[in-house]
């Protein structure tokens, strides 16, 4: 018994070691597959995020303002407003040959109190009368708008320049300021006296300031002072 069995297993080990069955006819040979492209991850990643795209702003269209556009002011030069002309009394018949116009000086802080001052003039060549703004003053007859007129010391605007000289007549002495307005010669001032009293005036005019300027000389050179008692009183 022992004997059959061991037989039995050394025929069983002989088959065993001629080799396995051979492969069936119906079984397909396994394909080896190609190797496959790896993707760079990177480009992968680019290729894969979604790009946005900008998207333009719709263009606004202006809305038409109703409010009006600003006026140009026009540019005012300025012009000189012309004083209106004296009027002149009518020359009296049979009038003295010679007048007299007394008042009081204009610088009386450096005048001798009590005294006026007096000045003798043709009352055919002038007429005592008062300027436009209320002061006794001689107007001359022949020439328009030329003026004799009281003053004193004042600002000039900056587009005027004075030129002085020195008038000596007798015992009366004369600041002479010459005054002109973008080159042209607009009035004249005599401020002076004869140490009793110091006083200025204003000679004006429009045209012919030549012969304006000679006349009113030969008035302002009979300047003299007489007591406010003998004074004549102002028109």
């Amino acid at each position: 018994m022992v004997r059959r069995f061991i037989v039995i297993l050394i025929l069983s080990l002989l088959m065993t070691s001629c080799g396995g069955a051979a492969p069936a006819p119906t079984q397909a040979p396994v394909p080896i597959e190609s190797p496959v492209e790896i993707e760079n991850p990177t480009q992968s990643i680019i290729a894969n995020t979604p790009v946005d795209t900008p998207t333009l702003a719709p263009t606004e269209t202006p809305v038409p303002s109703n409010t009006p556009e600003p006026t140009r002011t026009p540019v005012i030069t300025p012009t000189d407003t012309p004083l209106p002309t004296l009027v002149l009394p009518t020359e009296a018949v049979n009038a003295p040959a010679r007048q007299v116009w007394d008042g009081a000086p204009t610088y009386p802080g450096d005048s001798t109190p009590g005294f006026s001052f007096r000045v003798t003039y043709d009352p055919g060549v002038w007429a005592l009368t008062t300027d436009q703004f209320g002061f006794p003053a001689l107007g001359h007859r022949t020439l328009p708008n030329c003026v004799i007129s009281v003053t004193s010391g004042r600002g000039l605007p900056p587009n005027m320049s004075v030129e002085h000289e020195m008038l000596q007549v007798e015992n009366i002495t004369f600041d002479v300021g010459v005054a002109y307005e973008n080159g042209v010669k607009k009035f004249v001032t005599f401020t002076g006296g004869n140490g009793t009293i110091i006083t200025a005036f204003a000679v004006s005019f429009d045209e012919e300031s030549e012969a304006c300027l000679q006349d009113a000389v030969t008035v302002l050179s009979t300047l003299k002072s007489v007591p406010v008692s003998q004074a004549t009183p102002a028109p």
